[in-house]
């Protein structure tokens, strides 16, 4: 095999390892977001009443609260909501953030009640 071919075939194939990769890492993100939508939406009544409940505390229930750099129902930090400060992306966001980090709404208002912040 010539210098040339051999040059083309290892580009060929780091090329297609970056694919494979790129692929690898869009789908387990998929995953993750899919899973997170899955759970929020099967919540139990207690996942509701705690989501509900720091929905007061933080914000009185309002869209369109802000304090500082946190805005929404939920009092997230700004840039978690990547400029879309609609209400479907502040549930979905909320969702994402409380699940991602305590596993449930009814943890993350013990740490809430423990804290005074989640």
């Amino acid at each position: 095999m010539s210098k040339q071919v051999k040059s083309i075939f290892v580009k060929l194939v780091a090329a297609l390892a970056l694919a494979f990769a790129c692929v690898a890492v869009a789908q387990t993100f998929a995953n993750n977001s899919t899973s997170q939508t899955v759970q929020a939406a099967k919540m139990s009544k207690q996942e509701k009443a705690a989501k509900g409940w720091i929905a007061m505390r933080e914000s009185g229930g309002s869209y369109t609260a802000r304090n500082g750099s946190c805005y929404g129902k939920y009092q997230l930090s700004i840039g978690y909501l990547h400029g879309d400060l609609s209400p479907k992306n502040q549930e979905r966001t909320a969702d994402r953030y409380v699940y991602g980090r305590y596993g449930s709404w009814v943890n993350a208002k013990r740490f809430w009640l423990a804290h005074n912040w989640y």
